[in-house]
């Protein structure tokens, strides 16, 4: 069999990437697209490999309005796929086939998965699959990508289209517009691929820049169909993007028509009940708060816990060192080679990989409310949470992405259209706490607070506050003025999440972490070790007279008066800078060789004990949450914000911000908590304290001009 090229699209939460996954299994290949920071996913069929599918961005429609539109359309237009496999949500028929209509359009031979069609007999409604198939001429199929129903018949009959090329029926509209289309069809022949020239004519008709861009025109051929246009908006009464909007969707009510023999209007569906209370003015929040709760109480306080647990007093605590040092032993290696691999490499690395089996609980939890719905609930609830503080809805889904990788979420910020929201969002993004955060959550609440389950999840909460705190401020101010762009999203039904896709979503998280605990901290712990036991004079010395308590040392006043003024904290912290895997890293190093002081062998809570009270660890916990993320992200941030300025802006308010936030909580924690006494620093905290009260309260900064801000929908 020769090679298949199969382009998989359709709407956002339609269900595509169960279909993907039903069809690829672990044939999968993740990355970027060329030049943007869209995912770009690609496999080959599991029961054969000559088929590949390319999982194209969920999008609503080919306008090129966002990264994600821009490049399924390049691809489709470009790439020739031998076959698109529209999926299509079968509960929302006609949001989701005004995409197929201009699919239809662009010459390739298209079958539709009408997907979720249980969900269809639960509202109440029956569809005939062979009449919508008559009236858009294209095969289409019923199929349960979470049940299993119908993926293997769609998928063969997709091959099957794309080993014939049979080119597709495009939809025909009202007898006026044709007219003119069949006009603009015959100035451009010979111009565009003949395959695709109904959609180039439609494109021409709207006046799409981009596509008369493409087309080598002559001026009397574009004046000649701006006429041909102008004649047409006169007889419809309306501008012609319009009238190819209306258009299509009178002709996809006659196709509903036609295959809906049986609809319940007074039908209530469970989503519909289930949102009432979980999106509910009052409650939404409260439930949001409880949710988050819940799943960072299981991947960090009982589930997840276990299997650390095991790992680091076990594995890495005890089995992997002496194993590990017997066998150095037996091969006469040398003391400072057997040092640099016990407490260097293992001390460092399993360290970090000890907070694995939370991380895959935390990356499970979350998957699972992806794909159930809720958290596209989430986006909606907080539009109208974080809009009273001059964010936008579009803001919490960078945001949502960042809790995984703070890099892709810094990216995802491209999708907000105002200048200004995106900058800000770009700022704040990585104030949530991302997975490699979730190490240092972890060890701080083991440490100090293994009987309070409020510890990881207020991280989580921190963050969301940090957010609201600078969005109040910051729109107050010149630089970020303005009102917060629209959000418009489309909340799909309830569903029992695809547990094979939740798993290989947890797998892909866990695995990437893992991989990055391999490369980045595997270097990083060689060298921590080196500077930690080596002096300046390259002679081999005791931590505290090494190259990195010397370097530590000169910065560790600066956190003085956040209570954790050691050198040991300041090059944790400092470190965290490569990658925030590095501050447990560091830890592992520093306090994993003094074995003589601890209990549990490579255990560090007790030395950490020694070194931090409860409130200091907190207070070092709160800054390493909300200063400067790593290079990466801090990377990702300059390739956004384009300018040094404004890249050194958004790093110095983040590690601003988390001074003062750490500050204030030891100064008058260490007061109301400590007993301590209230002096100068107590009185600083106030200080602040008052300053952010006065810069939320102000009236805000008027920008003389009025920016117009597009209306326009998120993407998966």
């Amino acid at each position: 069999m020769e090679n298949v090229t199969i382009a998989l699209t359709g709407n956002p939460n339609s269900g595509k990437t169960s279909v993907f996954n039903e069809l690829t299994g672990a044939n999968q290949y993740v990355g970027n697209w060329p030049g943007v920071t869209v995912e770009k996913k690609e496999g080959r069929l599991k029961k054969e490999k000559a088929v590949f599918i390319q999982d194209l961005p969920g999008i609503y429609s080919l306008s090129p309005y966002s990264p994600e539109e821009v490049v399924t359309r390049e691809y489709l237009l470009n790439d020739s796929p031998d076959a698109i496999l529209n999926v299509v949500d079968a509960t929302n028929l006609e949001r989701n086939l005004y995409l197929t209509t201009q699919l239809l359009e662009l010459g390739v031979p298209v079958v539709i998965a009408l997907n979720m069609i249980d969900l269809v007999k639960k509202q109440g409604d029956v569809l005939n699959t062979e009449k919508l198939a008559y009236g858009l001429g294209v095969p289409v199929v019923a199929t349960s990508a979470l049940k299993h129903r119908g993926i293997d018949q769609v998928i063969n009959l997709t091959v099957e289209k794309a080993q014939k090329r049979e080119t597709p029926v495009f939809p025909r509209y009202d007898d006026r517009l044709e007219a003119a289309l069949v006009q603009i069809e015959e100035i451009i022949a010979g111009k565009v691929p003949d395959t695709q020239i109904r959609w180039f004519s439609i494109k021409l008709f709207e006046r799409e820049t981009s596509v008369q861009q493409l087309v080598s025109l002559t001026e009397q051929e574009d004046d000649t169909i701006e006429e041909i246009i102008l004649i047409t908006e006169k007889i419809f009464g309306d501008d012609s993007e319009s009238i190819v909007v209306n258009e299509r969707y009178d002709w996809l009510e006659k196709m509903i028509a036609l295959a809906q023999i049986e609809h319940q209007e007074s039908h209530r569906i469970v989503s519909d009940r289930i949102d009432k209370v979980v999106t509910n003015r009052w409650l939404a929040l409260p439930i949001f708060a409880f949710v988050m709760w819940l799943v960072y109480y299981l991947s960090i306080q009982t589930i997840g816990t276990m299997g650390t647990d095991y790992l680091n007093d076990v594995v890495f605590g005890d089995y992997v060192p002496n194993m590990a040092q017997a066998f150095l032993s037996s091969l006469h290696v040398a003391e400072w080679l057997q040092s640099l691999i016990l407490n260097g490499i293992i001390a460092g690395v399993g360290a970090v990989l000890g907070f694995v089996p939370q991380l895959a609980v935390l990356f499970l939890c979350l998957a699972f409310l992806e794909d159930c719905g809720y958290m596209s609930r989430i986006a909606f609830v907080m539009d109208r949470f974080f809009r009273k503080f001059g964010l936008s809805g579009k803001s919490f889904i960078p945001m949502l992405v960042a809790t995984g990788c703070g890099v892709p979420g810094v990216m995802a910020s491209r999708t907000i259209e105002n200048e200004k929201d995106r900058r800000m969002t770009v700022m704040v993004t990585t104030f949530m706490p991302c997975s490699a955060k979730l190490p240092i959550i972890a060890l701080i609440s083991g440490a100090f607070f293994p009987k309070n389950s409020w510890v990881a999840p207020s991280a989580y909460f921190v963050g969301i506050g940090a957010i609201v705190i600078s969005g109040i401020m910051l729109k107050k101010t010149k630089l970020f003025s303005g009102d917060p762009a629209p959000f418009i999203m489309e909340l799909p039904s309830y569903h029992l999440p695809n547990l094979k896709g939740i798993l290989i979503q947890t797998w892909d998280r866990t695995k990437s972490f893992v991989k990055k605990a391999g490369s980045i901290i595997f270097v990083c712990s060689i060298l921590i070790w080196f500077t930690s036991s080596y002096n300046f004079q390259l002679q081999s010395v005791s931590e505290n007279h090494s190259i990195l308590a010397s370097f530590g040392n000169l910065f560790a006043f600066l956190f003085a008066p956040l209570g954790w003024g050691n050198w040991r904290a300041t090059v944790a912290t400092i470190t965290g800078l490569v990658a925030k895997e590095n501050v447990v890293n560091t830890f592992g190093i520093l306090y994993g060789g003094m074995k003589e002081v601890s209990e549990n062998g490579n255990e560090i809570w007790p030395l950490l004990q020694k070194s931090f009270t409860p409130l200091s660890g907190y207070s070092f916990l709160l800054f390493n949450l909300l200063c400067a993320p790593c290079f990466a992200a801090i990377g990702a941030i300059h390739r956004e914000l384009v300018m040094w300025k404004w890249t050194l802006i958004a790093v110095g308010y983040q590690c601003g911000l988390a001074y003062v936030v750490s500050f204030v909580a030891y100064q008058l924690g260490h007061w109301l908590v400590e007993n301590g006494i209230f002096g100068v620093g107590q009185v600083s905290a106030c200080l602040c304290i008052a300053f952010i009260i006065y810069a939320l309260v102000r009236k805000p900064k008027r920008v003389k001009s009025l920016s117009i801000q597009n209306l326009s929908t998120t993407s998966e």
